[in-house]
């Protein structure tokens, strides 16, 4: 169970910097370095492991139903690409101890910074490739709270909202991409993914598969098209810089491209897409690195430019390539993030990154100009820097494509002159701002950074020249087992050492530092150049396509959305329409392999009760009351064909909720305009009834293929365990509180906080009262009628005494909490609106919020009971117990559920028809009264 520790360890790290708000800056860096430490001490012991040809793997299930498993492996590649995370990150938290001003939140900082570590690490060691997608879009949640670390600034906002825009687009298409695998390879993890490579290539869905998976990778890694948020990005401060664009976030584009090249690699379209969109994005980078004055804009682009190489080179589709790619991934994580804290260092010193500004600083930073002098030679491949080593096996791999016929020889000359361009800017950061003129305007006097401050820096440098004189020893070994996952025995025959003689990739080599540094001179000219060309901001492009996007989707809403509730039905019903057509007109008959049940005459004179009672409630739509009459008739129907079906539950469900549902629209029907206008032209009639005519004929169509197909049924499985399992034997109360407890306790959950919704809406809400019907005959003035009032305190005792009679009984016959609790809120109703609300609330002080909740505690209590005794939650149990004049009984700790549900029940329904009720008492202005004032006030005027 080691490895999971590392990943638990940086998310466990993300806490301890909340834990040191009253304790310093130190103090909380220290505090935040020691879980990765330990982590990186873990990876190093387990790695070991991974040397001797074992992969450790762990693998917990989380949702089987969805193949989603907590599975975790340290192959080779993992533990090279988990070594750069977490031994970059912890230089990372010491160097940002000493770059963070004291206005700065260092709390906020690392925990956003220990988030995404955890994520990288997710992504880098997830065995599950849904498990992968959850830790990719982990990162470009913390990535965004990190590129927009400092609020106050506009541009970090900005910067941190488009990032997120457009890696969060790549991880919707990574999705895609993870579920189109499984439909062809039948699984998520990546095991078995790895070993299904002929059949994904094989597939009719591979050209898609592969389209997503680059997009996903392409917009992660700043390649082009979607390279423009990366230097947007630098807004962020230069720590998460150092952090993100050089060893992690833009690294995870590359790391998605080399895990999948076993499986999606060595096809054309592979080779084609991925060799063209790197050479592009190499270029475009090298460019317009050449024309920046920001340091880390410069920088940012050339980032652009490296990562361009590293897919070039995954793109050329062999195994050497794939090794050099692997390589430079080392290579450029060790100078790129040496170059950001040189430049870090510079800007908190200097206070400006404007190489207009910064001029000749080796005279006062020369321990910072030959650290960043190391770093930046290794950058532009110079011998005996670790840079040189990778960016020749480029240009020797460069010289192996012969997949462009006659023009294949532009590609070794395009790299070569890609690598002049990395020498002429990485000549310009280093000798226009430490080597060439004196510095002017500075907003501060230039030093050196503190001691601890440069300690990353150095040791990223001593890399940079360690790894290029002694490359077999210091890497070789790890890129041995990277290269076991993606192109096993490559290295063999293969030499690491920085001298491999005289060859031709060795004169490109020296080519390209001469004419990188003849670019060099001429880099005013290359500036002038670029002005001639209109400069697009990335911020206003991206603002404006957003703006574009907004007002497009509002156009569209107001087309579709205009307030009109029968536009709405009419487009949802044509949706239902079409997608049910669809189905059955790809059936060749209607009716399957079971016999058509026999149509009795019972059965014929309700269906034609049911068809006019739905016609008259049509016709007499303006005539509310005898509306609700006819449809009455549908409900009371459909209780007789319940019954007819021996269906008992359903039918007193159904039963009581009519009452509820009868009353509640009395009420909210009351505060409507007495008459309805006639609205509905002739063609929108016919147009109506048309749809109405072709959807009732579809969706008979479609009960009749169902019913009369056979199927296989699990309600042998409930009658069967009804009893023996559960200790009822009504079925339907045992599957509602035992067998689908959870669904149910849901649903009493959902149902409450309905409830409470609505308590807001209406809470405090008047409403005028109607004083006169729709003939203008004013209301009677005696609002509760006494033979009402009597007959409903009479039926009160009685109706509750029902409930509880039905509450009881509802596990072995008939009823059960929910009919219960509707039986007991319609004796309540009653008794409100025969003696009125106010009556009524000073006799019964009943809180309905609290009856709810009671509802809610005591169903969760029996599930929490059951957990408590070492079961499963809401497990049931059942026993037979003797009682006083009673005798033997059989009681059920689901009845205790069901208690729950009866009060939820009561209390959600009575608090909705209550406050329907208030809203219309006597204290509410209604016109009447409004006229009477208005006279009152006049006679005593005069």
């Amino acid at each position: 169970m080691v490895l999971p520790l590392i990943l638990l360890l940086p998310l466990l790290g993300s806490i301890v910097p909340l834990c040191c708000r009253d304790r310093g800056r130190g103090f909380c860096a220290l505090m935040t370095a020691i879980c990765p430490a330990i982590a990186l001490v873990l990876l190093l012991l387990l790695g070991i492991e991974t040397f001797h040809q074992q992969i450790p793997r762990v693998s917990v299930d989380w949702f089987p139903a969805l193949g989603l498993s907590l599975a975790l492996r340290l192959d080779g590649l993992s533990l090279l690409f988990a070594l750069l995370i977490l031994g970059i990150g912890l230089l990372v938290i010491l160097y940002a101890r000493y770059y963070l001003s004291s206005q700065d939140s260092p709390q906020r900082f690392y925990c956003s910074l220990m988030l995404f570590m955890a994520s990288m690490l997710g992504v880098v060691m997830a065995d599950n490739l849904l498990l992968l997608w959850c830790f990719w879009e982990m990162t470009s949640i913390a990535s965004f709270l990190l590129i927009g670390f400092w609020t106050h600034e506009p541009l970090a906002r900005k910067g941190a909202r488009m990032a997120l825009t457009v890696t969060g687009a790549g991880g919707l298409c990574l999705l895609a991409c993870v579920l189109l695998i499984k439909r062809v390879v039948g699984s998520f993890d990546l095991s078995v993914v790895l070993h299904c490579g002929d059949a994904l290539r094989e597939s009719s869905l591979y050209p898609v598969i592969l389209t997503l998976l680059l997009l996903a990778a392409f917009t992660k890694s700043a390649q082009f098209p979607f390279q423009f948020w990366l230097p947007h990005a630098m807004a962020a401060p230069t720590p998460v810089s150092a952090y993100l664009h050089s060893a992690t976030m833009v690294k995870a584009g590359i790391f998605l491209m080399i895990r999948m090249f076993p499986v999606m690699g060595e096809t054309p379209m592979w080779s084609y897409v991925i060799t063209i969109v790197g050479l592009v994005t190499m270029f475009y980078g090298a460019y317009l690195a050449m024309v920046q004055y920001d340091l880390k804009a410069l920088l940012a682009y050339s980032t652009i430019s490296h990562l361009g190489l590293i897919t070039f080179l995954i793109g050329i589709d062999t195994k050497l390539a794939m090794l050099a790619a692997v390589f430079h991934v080392i290579n450029h994580a060790i100078f790129k993030a040496a170059l950001f804290m040189a430049v870090g260092i510079v800007d908190h010193e200097c206070g400006t990154r404007d190489t207009r500004k910064l001029r000749g600083l080796f005279r006062f930073m020369p321990y910072t100009a030959v650290l960043a002098t190391v770093a930046a030679a290794s950058m532009a491949g110079v011998p005996l820097f670790n840079g040189f080593l990778s960016k020749e096996m480029f240009l020797t791999e460069s010289l192996q494509i012969h997949s462009f016929g006659a023009l294949s020889w532009m590609i070794p000359a395009l790299a070569t002159f890609g690598s002049a361009l990395s020498v002429a800017y990485s000549l310009r950061l280093v000798l226009d701002v430490f080597y060439r003129g004196y510095p002017r305007w500075l907003p501060k006097k230039p030093h050196e950074a503190p001691r601890f401050m440069r300690l990353p820096l150095e040791v990223m440098t001593v890399l940079c020249l360690g790894v290029g004189i002694m490359p077999a020893t210091l890497v070789g070994p790890l890129l041995d087992k990277a290269m076991m996952v993606v192109a096993p025995d490559v290295l063999k025959g293969q030499d690491l050492s920085p001298w491999h003689g005289f060859s031709f990739p060795l004169l490109m080599s020296m080519g390209a530092i001469v004419l990188g540094a003849l670019i060099y001179t001429i880099r005013s000219s290359i500036s002038s150049f670029r002005r001639d060309f209109l400069i697009s901001n990335a911020n206003i492009v991206f603002d404006s396509a957003v703006k574009v996007t907004i007002m497009s989707c509002g156009k569209l809403q107001e087309a579709i959305s205009n307030n009109s509730l029968q536009r709405y039905m009419f487009l949802m019903l044509m949706m239902v329409l079409a997608f049910a057509s669809t189905g059955l007109l790809r059936m060749s008959s209607l009716l399957g392999g079971l016999p058509l049940t026999p149509i009795s005459p019972l059965i014929a004179v309700g269906a034609l009760v049911m068809a006019g009672g739905v016609v008259a409630t049509v016709y007499f739509q303006r005539r509310r009351l005898i509306a609700l009459i006819c449809l009455s008739v549908v409900e009371l129907t459909i209780i007789l064909t319940f019954i007819c079906f021996s269906a008992a539950d359903l039918a007193l469900t159904q039963l009581v909720v009519s009452v509820a549902s009868i009353i509640l629209m009395m009420l909210a029907l009351f505060f409507l305009p007495q008459r309805t206008p006639k609205t509905s032209s002739g063609p929108r009639l016919l147009r109506d009834a048309v749809l109405s005519g072709l959807l009732g004929v579809v969706i008979a169509s479609l009960c009749l293929a169902v019913l009369t197909e056979p199927y296989e049924t699990i309600a042998h499985f409930y009658n069967n365990n009804s009893v023996p399992l559960g200790g009822g034997h009504n079925v339907v109360n045992v599957l509602l509180v035992d067998f689908r407890a959870f669904d149910t306790m849901g649903e009493i959950t959902v149902l409450g906080i309905t409830s409470l919704g609505v308590f807001k809406l209406l809470n405090r809400l008047k409403l005028f009262i109607p004083s006169t019907s729709a003939e203008n005959r004013p209301w009677s003035p005696e609002y509760y009628p006494t033979i009402l009032g009597a007959a409903s305190q009479m039926l009160l005792p009685l109706a509750l005494l029902m409930s509880l009679y039905m509450l009881l009984r509802g596990h072995q016959m008939p009823g059960g909490g929910f009919i219960a609790g509707l039986i007991a809120s319609a004796a309540l109703i009653l008794l409100y609106m025969a003696r009125g609300v106010e009556w009524t609330t000073r006799r019964l002080r009943i809180d309905y919020q609290h009856v709810i909740a009671t509802g809610i505690l005591i169903s969760l209590g029996t599930g929490v009971g059951s957990m408590l005794l070492s079961y499963p939650f809401l497990t049931s149990t059942y026993g037979h117990w003797t009682l006083p004049i009673l005798g033997e009984v059989e009681l059920a700790s689901a009845m205790l559920f069901d208690l729950g549900v009866f009060f939820t029940v009561i209390g959600a329904t009575m608090m909705i028809l209550t406050l329907l009720g208030k809203v219309a008492t006597p204290h509410s202005p209604s016109h009447m009264t409004r006229r009477l004032r208005r006279a009152r006030r006049y006679k005593e005027g005069r």
